[in-house]
């Protein structure tokens, strides 16, 4: 299935700018959440192909964000890119446990990210 909507998840303006422009410039339609609340809340309105998701959040953060999404029937199988600044090991595999499908760094390489996304699609 060809990824064509993308949900990006970050509490932060900027990040969700920045990303935005990215994938609407790679052709891709993108809305945006700024907590893992309102991210679950959307993934379930929107169903997304992908979410673009940040870790470090007020309230849900991502990774439990990520796991909510990973263990719902009607959400389980869109994908989840975490995008975060976390950069340690520990935090990658802890990201991928709770069922993410990728994991980037900030700051973001765009054309990796882009590569990644095809690689789903």
């Amino acid at each position: 299935m060809p990824i064509k909507n993308i949900l990006v998840v970050d509490d932060s303006p900027t990040e969700r700018h920045i990303l935005t422009e990215l994938l609407t410039k790679a052709g891709y339609q993108v809305t945006t959440a700024e907590s893992g609340d309102e991210a679950i809340a959307r993934v379930k309105q929107l169903m997304p192909d992908l979410v673009l998701m940040d870790v470090v959040m007020p309230g849900t953060n991502g990774f439990q964000a990520t796991r909510a999404l990973s263990k719902d029937e009607v959400t389980k199988n869109i994908p989840v890119i975490m995008c975060t600044t976390k950069n340690q090991e520990t935090d990658k595999l802890w990201g991928m446990r709770q069922g993410a499908h990728d994991y980037v760094t900030k700051p973001v390489d765009g054309p990796a990210l882009l590569a990644k996304i095809a690689a789903l699609g």
